[in-house]
């Protein structure tokens, strides 16, 4: 049953390099964002991941917000996209993973080496722009990904761009649960475990309820980019029922 599991994860896969490499470059980018939430709520799907979305739809599809949530695992990306596909900004080292880095890549990733300056001043000029044009844009302002329960503090720099834009900051919650309702950490992506060891461990984790609450608009008017940082970060913390260890 497992290895029928990891061969549909292939299959799948490479459906969307096809999608990337010939249908992509001949789509409207409305087309486009419809290939990705299917395509992404497919992938859930086949590692067992069934979806519940919960809050108010406060922005509309074609207002201007900055993205950004709880980072848990690979799956984060695929639960976004499934409810509204976005152009992620991800760390570089994703650029180089066997088939996600290009498919990420092709799908609009915007890749950010670490601890270099100036490329975060360079993507952060870049964001303010895509955003102004429309773009829906959004990050994983921990860093990094963080074991269920817990949550880590908010870089600040990427909230800079909204603020610059005057655009709203929307901020959701992710967690996954098993069928009891405790959190499932079959899906944690922490320290060095890799992509297989990761989706070795969903597959035969059994079936995983993904929830995605949107919570309400952040606004940025005469904010600094800190206290928005802190804003989101407790607002994510305080839905989750974990900012009492903040």
């Amino acid at each position: 049953m497992i290895a029928w599991h990891f061969v549909r994860v292939f299959f799948h896969l490479a459906i969307g390099l096809f999608a990337c490499a010939v249908i992509f470059p001949l789509s409207s980018a409305s087309t486009k964002e419809k290939l990705v939430r299917w395509w992404s709520g497919a992938m859930l799907r086949i590692c067992q991941v069934e979806t519940r979305f919960f809050g108010e739809n406060h922005v509309a599809r074609d207002d201007h917000v900055l993205v950004v949530a709880n980072h848990v695992s690979w799956l984060d990306i695929f639960l976004l996209n499934s409810f509204r596909p976005c152009h992620f900004v991800a760390k570089a080292d994703i650029r180089a993973w066997p088939i996600l880095g290009w498919l990420s890549d092709k799908a609009g990733t915007i890749f950010l080496a670490r601890g270099k300056q100036r490329e975060v001043r360079r993507i952060y000029e870049g964001l303010v722009d895509q955003i102004t044009e429309g773009k829906r844009i959004a990050f994983f302002p921990e860093g990094t990904t963080a074991a269920q329960g817990t949550i880590l503090p908010f870089h600040a720099n990427l909230f800079e761009a909204a603020i610059e834009a005057k655009v709203s900051i929307q901020a959701f919650a992710i967690r996954y649960v098993d069928a009891k309702g405790a959190l499932h950490h079959a899906v944690d992506f922490t320290g060095d475990m890799t992509f297989a060891e990761s989706m070795n461990l969903i597959l035969r984790g059994g079936k995983i309820t993904a929830e995605l609450r949107q919570l309400p608009l952040i606004s940025t008017e005469g904010a600094h980019r800190r206290e928005v940082a802190q804003a989101a970060r407790l607002a994510v913390a305080q839905s989750l029922g974990i900012a009492e260890n903040l």
